[in-house]
């Protein structure tokens, strides 16, 4: 059997037997003949290597996994996110040249998957399939609500690709969460524009529609950070920090970059994306 070993526990992580969080346990199923060490973030990358060298006395180990610029190939539920989450398409179109993501590079164009039984939602970029691929998840996902499932899109929808037949389809299925990107300004923009077309088919929710907004990359302060963080909530939308991480750096912040330095602390950086993280936070504070 396989076991797949992760160097960090987060919400996706599968809880099923032969998963495993860290260093080998006391005790392990004797039938393990095959070890996985799955590594997401790059930060992981030296914790990923320790992880090899403890579980290769166990079974033959490989390390693989997004931040080692593997590129994806077909999905399994529950092989390496938790059952529930589901990926129906890889990759993304490399003219939207997001100068902070790798997925162009590690996975190319986008490319259709066969579309699996789930309720949370990870593509790099669904709203950039086809037409029939679009609905084709909709409709799976119709399934899941008759079940009693919430949807989740939790991989985030790109706000530029927003059509009003989108958004019928999200009004009927009630999501529980819905993720866009607001990077740059251009994101931003295409986020406002798009919120014109929520508002104006009268499904606009700040419980349900949110936004990652990537914090703390070289040249930016504190104080630009919680101004670009503010005017999304200003939006009506639920805004998310996120912490950049250079890739394949191990540490933060990342000094020499091309890009310039930041020159914050880093406990600081942390404490921001805490606050700007949880709705209950951004929410409950004046």
């Amino acid at each position: 059997m396989l076991a797949r070993v992760f160097a960090r526990r987060t919400n996706a992580t599968p809880d099923d037997e032969y998963a495993f969080v860290g260093l080998p346990p006391a005790k392990l199923p004797e039938d393990i003949t095959e070890v996985n060490v799955s590594v997401s973030f790059s930060v992981d990358l030296d914790e990923a290597e320790r992880l090899y060298e403890a579980w290769s006395k166990i079974a033959p180990t490989f390390i693989g996994g997004p931040a080692t610029g593997q590129r994806g190939e077909e999905f399994v539920p529950g092989k390496f996110l938790k059952k529930g989450y589901v990926i129906t398409s890889r990759g993304c179109n490399t003219d939207n040249s997001c100068w902070f993501c790798q997925v162009p590079l590690r996975e190319g164009p986008v490319r259709e998957l066969p579309v699996r039984e789930g309720w949370n939602i990870v593509d790099d970029n669904l709203l950039a399939c086809s037409d029939t691929h679009i609905k084709d998840v909709f409709h799976m996902l119709e399934g899941q609500k008759r079940d009693g499932r919430r949807t989740f899109f939790t991989g985030g929808l790109e706000a530029a690709r927003i059509r009003e037949w989108h958004i019928e389809l999200l009004k009927n299925l009630r999501p529980k969460e819905i993720f866009f990107g607001c990077d740059t300004e251009e994101k931003y923009n295409h986020l406002s524009e798009a919120l014109k077309l929520f508002k104006g088919a009268g499904y606009m929710s700040r419980n349900t529609l949110r936004a990652y907004v990537l914090i703390g990359y070289a040249n930016d302060t504190l104080d630009d950070a919680e101004k670009r963080l503010q005017r999304v909530k200003d939006l009506g939308v639920c805004p998310m920090a996120m912490l950049y991480r250079k890739w394949g750096a191990p540490h933060f912040p990342y000094y020499g970059d091309s890009l310039g330095t930041v020159k914050e602390p880093e406990r600081d950086w942390k404490r921001l994306q805490r606050l700007w993280a949880r709705p209950a936070l951004i929410y409950g504070r004046r």
